[in-house]
Parts: C-alpha cells; structure tokens; sequence
C-alpha cells in the first residue's frame, strides 16, 4: 500500500470508515512527515500536534460525523482558526491568537476533518511568492532553491510532500492557482460566492475567493463538497448546492486554447507545457481551437479594484511590508473616476466573455508565466528578454482570468528540462465549477502528472 501520508484522502476516507486505520494512526503518519520534511521546505508554519492526535483519539472513539471524519487539513495563516496562532504572514500579528474560526475552518471541523496546523502566506497574501518576516520562505519541494509561489506556497507544498492531504487557500490574483501550478498539485479558484466569505469591510468584494487545494482533482471536489453552500452573511452567495460527476465524458467538448492570453510573454519551456495540454484535450476527443482572445481590458480593472481593496482593508495598519505598503498607497490615490471606469471594463468584459462561452466550454491556457523562480528573487521581473514595470506584471495569466468571474483550476501539466513542475489553466463559464472539475479530471486522469512525486 502506498505510504500513508500519500494516499489520497478519498482513499483516507474509505480505510477510515472501514476501520482499516485509526485516526490515530492517520495523524502519527502526517506529523512524521512534518517532522521529516518540514525543516527543508517550511510549508507548515504553526503545528498543533498534541491537539490534532487528541481530537484523532475522539474522531476514532465516535461514528463518523461527516465525508471528511478523521482526515488530516491544514489552513492558510490567513485563515482565522480559535485558540491557534494567525499572523496573516505579518509582524503586526506575529502573535495574535484568533477567539473564533473562520467559516470554512467551521465547516471543515463540522464535516470531521482535524486541522494539523498553519501554512505559510506572504504578508496578508500580498505577492504569488511565499516569504514574510515572521517565518521566511516556504521553498518548492521539486527544487529547494526555487520559489514555492503564492500566496499559498505554504498549502501547496505540505500537500505536494505529503505533510496533509488538504488544504485550504485564497486567490485574488493566482496566490491558489500559482502555487499549484509550482508545485504538481490541484487548486479551484470557484466562481465567486460558491464558497462564502464574510467581511464586515468588504462583503460585496468579488476578486478574492477561499478554494481548496489537494493532490487529486477527485480529493479536490470532496473538498468543496464541504467548503461550499449558502451562507446569508456573504451577500452573494450561491443558493444552488454543488455537485459535480466527474466521470462525465469530455468527447466533444468545445476547447479554447490561448497560448498567451492575447500577447503575454510567456517562458518558452512554460509554453511548450501548455501546448502539450491542448494536444492531451484533441486526444481525448474534445474539438479543440486556438484563440486570440483579447484580454488586456482586465489589466486595469484588476489593478484598481486591487487597490482600492488594499487601502480600505490596510490603509489603517502602519509599519506594512514593502509589497503591502506598495498596494495600500496605490489604493489612496484611487478616484471615483477610476473605480468607474474598472466597473465599466469589468462589465464590457463580463458580457464578450458570455458570448466566448456560447461558443466554447473551457478555456485552456497557462497558469503562470513562467516556471518556480529562485527563492531569493522578490518577484519575476523579466520574461523572455521583456522587461516587467512591476511586482504584479508576471502574475497577469493568472489575473486576468481573476475578473472574469468565472470558475478556473490550476492541473499538473508536465514539468521543464530541469524538472520544475508546470501548470494548466481550465476556466469555465461563471458558476460551472462542477464543469471545469469534470474536465480537470479528465486531463489528470490522461496524464498521471500529479502522481511524480518530490524527492524529499
């Protein structure tokens, strides 16, 4: 049997409730390879041990309680959890002790999953790189000397070595599909609402959304089986329950294929990855087209919803790392000119989009611009020879797709010459994510990517 560590956890699941293994057992094995590989990749930031192996103890002493009773999951530090250490990546909170949960830690708690501990996030998630002054950097377990991306590197390298087999992350940019496009592993970005957020600063902001992240598209979707539904506190949240059949055919399916997102430069082994994948979906039946699709208006609307969001979110906090500090003051200088104009692109491109998808089912492309970077580089500043104005250019593949309101997830794709891991980008129509998870499956089910493991 494959070590316990790297099952998947519907595999958990199954031995679970056929008392095959205890929780017990299950915890022993993760904190095991926490303590074995941790050290190197500093992915788990905080870790309850003692209180995850008491609360494995009860789960073995009851019925199960939900589809997830007994599993192993680990959250984002930006993620509030009661009575554990949140820092939101910052030496502002380097001590702060939440007295609630998050609501998707509610959920996952209530659905029987027992939290291991805390991933690392650069400051508030600022950046697709995974380093802060609190606890340093999270590296990619496929190349130590390479970055873990952002700004869930800390999810995605515990699930890509083995430390848990779930994981909660956020993305408003790619900080969920980045990492795990670095790392060979799955993320979700859902279509916004699908899993609730609730703010008492910005309720009705749509850029940034909570996912899971896993080494299987199927661990993926048992994940969102639990993390979604309607919450009345989040003022958009999705009615329609979720459910998705992931043994759907895709013979047929209508595929888009972008290489660059309308003119991105692209790191040429990163492109070739993506080609690769276009190739997988003509194998496997679906009618697969290349398409110059203009993206561009996105940039604009991104940058000053972003900044708008950071100011009245942070503009409060003093003593801000660079990046954040950076994103605050960009947001002090947004008008009410501006915002309107981001409305307007954001809505001109709502509805193309709408009509791209009358067309097409999915859109394939890359999920980043380029392979895991050093770790000691801030940011990606250059791609192909072109010269990038900032820390946010790299990431536009990413979020571009971010304001299109719209379902994507992050599938291991192949790996470069030099074995860093690279993947693909599946977006689908808004509130289609049980779509894009079908296709998503199907692409992994043709690959078998996500099964090379690290040598760690």
């Amino acid at each position: 049997m494959t070590e316990l560590h790297y099952l998947t956890a519907t595999e958990m699941v199954r031995l679970l409730r056929a008392r095959e293994i205890s929780a017990v057992e299950l915890m022993r094995a993760h904190l095991a390879r926490i303590e074995q590989v941790n050290p190197a990749v500093n992915a788990i930031v905080t870790l309850v041990g003692e209180r995850a192996l008491e609360a494995a103890a009860a789960a073995d002493a009851s019925e199960p309680k939900g589809p997830l009773h007994g599993v192993p999951v680990a959250h984002k530090d930006l993620v509030d959890t009661a009575g554990v250490r949140t820092t939101y990546g910052s030496p502002l909170f380097a001590d702060h002790v939440p007295e609630s949960d998050d609501i998707l830690v509610e959920r996952l708690r209530n659905a029987g999953a027992i939290a291991i501990g805390k991933t690392n996030t650069p400051e508030f998630g600022t950046g697709s790189h995974t380093v802060n002054e609190v606890f340093g950097a999270t590296r990619n377990p496929y190349n130590l000397s390479r970055s873990a991306g952002g700004s869930s590197g800390g999810a995605a390298a515990a699930l890509a070595t083995g430390m848990v087999p779930l994981a909660d992350g956020s993305d408003m940019g790619g900080s969920l599909r980045n990492p795990a496009s670095f790392c060979n592993v799955v993320g979700l970005r859902p279509t916004p609402g699908r899993v609730p957020d609730i703010s008492d600063t910005a309720a009705w902001y749509t850029l940034a959304v909570s996912g899971p992240m896993a080494r299987t598209v199927e661990d993926l979707t048992l994940m969102m089986s639990v993390m979604s539904g309607f919450d009345p506190r989040s003022p958009y949240s999705i009615k329609e329950p979720f459910a998705a059949d992931l043994e759907a055919p895709v013979r047929g399916l209508r595929v888009a294929f972008s290489p660059d997102l309308g003119g991105l430069p692209v790191d040429h082994e990163t492109a070739a990855v993506t080609a690769s994948a276009a190739k997988v979906f003509e194998r496997l039946g679906a009618h697969v087209e290349q398409v110059d699709l203009d993206l561009s208006d996105a940039d604009d609307a991104f940058r000053i919803y972003r900044a708008w969001y950071y100011a009245l979110s942070f503009g409060e906090l003093s003593g801000l790392g660079a990046n954040t500090a950076w994103n605050v003051e960009q947001g002090r200088l947004v008008t009410g000119a501006d915002l309107a104009r981001a409305e307007k692109l954001r809505s001109g491109l709502y509805q193309r989009m709408a009509a791209f998808f009358d067309t097409y089912d999915v859109l394939v492309a890359p999920v980043s611009q380029v392979p895991p970077f050093p770790v000691e580089q801030p940011f990606v500043d250059e791609i192909n020879g072109v010269k990038l104005p900032d820390y946010l250019t790299w990431m536009r593949s990413a979020y571009w797709i971010s304001v299109l309101h719209a379902p994507a997830a992050s599938v291991p794709a192949g790996f470069t010459s030099t074995g860093l891991p690279v993947g693909v980008q599946i977006v689908g129509r808004p509130f289609d994510d049980a779509g894009v998870l079908r296709v998503a499956h199907a692409f992994e089910q043709a690959t078998g990517h996500g099964t090379r493991r690290p040598s760690l």
